[in-house]
């Protein structure tokens, strides 16, 4: 008998979007939707009748729970996630636990804000919506703040549970691009400012860096290693720290851009030019990236892919195709701008 996966392959597109034809729903091309039901017609397809009953009682609402929206990544994911829902036929319920402000950092202590998740997810599920999309403040294991039965896709975190779905970015290979990309321009003596140590952003960056500096037989120093906290702060006075060593480094790679426009401040008072004497990588593409002076070379994360990737993967799951993919990881890019240069000669 053939399925829904066989008729997706011999009409060369997803399952999601045979799904979407049968189902009359989605930005369909009249060629694509014409293709599918042809395929549909010549093998007698017939939907599994269990499954089509099930569809009579979902809502096409999808609940999105965010752990603080004032966090910058928040609001771009949102816009991938509510794009993607107009342009499917689907509603969005939007809610803002404000986690960030009310505990800081401290998602360790999972006692302080349990319960907030849990009134949250109730909520929704009284709304009768069709699953949920969790989106973290920050990258990181939240298995067990959410249990139900209705499927789940977590975003900018994710759970270890063998069931679960997430959808995030590449912490290390983004790292190990942008070291590579100083290296290709001459840099030998290479800093790192970190974010705070516990954070698995940092683990994967770090990783990326130091994959690149031994790749390129190039000497590890860990007096060029500097831990920060994710502020502008910490970015400013490890700089200072880093540009007084015997030897300072050429380049710096700072782990977010409000280490990167401290690091940038900090050179200027002490008189070094950059690019010119150092150059200086910040990651994540905030707005004022774009805006500083000089303006911030940084790795951009893709935000709002990850918001469609998510509610895409969600709406293939509702429709009884969960994606072979249940954990991917998408590829962040260079933006240059104004803050690298070649190394000087004397290296």
């Amino acid at each position: 008998m053939i399925t829904l996966k066989d008729i997706a392959k011999l009409a060369n597109v997803s399952t999601a979007t045979v799904s979407y034809v049968l189902n009359g729903r989605g930005n369909i091309s009249d060629k694509t939707r014409a293709k599918v039901l042809e395929i549909v017609e010549a093998h007698n397809y017939k939907p599994n009748n269990i499954a089509k009953s099930l569809k009579l009682n979902k809502t096409s609402t999808i609940g999105v729970i965010v752990e603080d929206i004032t966090v910058f990544s928040a609001p771009e994911i949102i816009n991938g996630i509510n794009e993607y829902a107009e342009e499917n036929g689907f509603t969005i319920v939007l809610t803002n636990l404000r986690i960030h402000k009310r505990i800081g950092n401290h998602f360790k202590d999972i006692d302080r804000y349990k319960h907030i998740i849990t009134a949250a997810v109730d909520d929704l599920l009284s709304k009768q919506v069709d699953g949920i999309i969790y989106i973290g403040v920050h990258t990181r294991d939240v298995k067990g703040l959410i249990d139900i039965a209705k499927p789940v896709v977590y975003v900018y975190c994710y759970s270890t549970l063998e069931s679960a779905y997430s959808v995030n970015y590449d912490d290390e290979l983004a790292a190990l691009e942008a070291t590579n990309y100083l290296i290709e321009r001459g840099h030998k003596r290479i800093a790192l400012i970190s974010g705070l140590i516990d954070s698995m952003p940092s683990h994967g960056r770090f990783n990326g860096y130091y994959k690149a500096i031994m790749a390129n037989q190039l000497p590890f120093d860990p007096s060029l290693i500097k831990t920060g906290d994710w502020e502008y702060s910490s970015g400013y006075s490890m700089a200072k720290e880093l540009m007084a060593l015997p030897t300072p480094p050429t380049a710096i790679l700072a782990m977010n851009d409000l280490m990167a426009g401290g690091a940038i401040d900090a050179c200027r008072e002490i008189n070094v030019n950059i690019p010119e004497q150092l150059s200086v990588i910040g990651f994540d593409n905030r707005e004022f990236s774009g805006y500083y002076s000089p303006k911030i070379t940084t790795v951009d994360i893709p935000l709002q892919a990850m918001g469609s990737r998510a509610i895409a993967m969600l709406i293939e799951i509702l429709d009884g195709s969960p994606p072979e993919e249940s954990n991917p990881k998408l590829e962040c890019r260079m933006i240059e701008r104004e803050t690298v240069a070649a190394a000087a000669d004397k290296q």
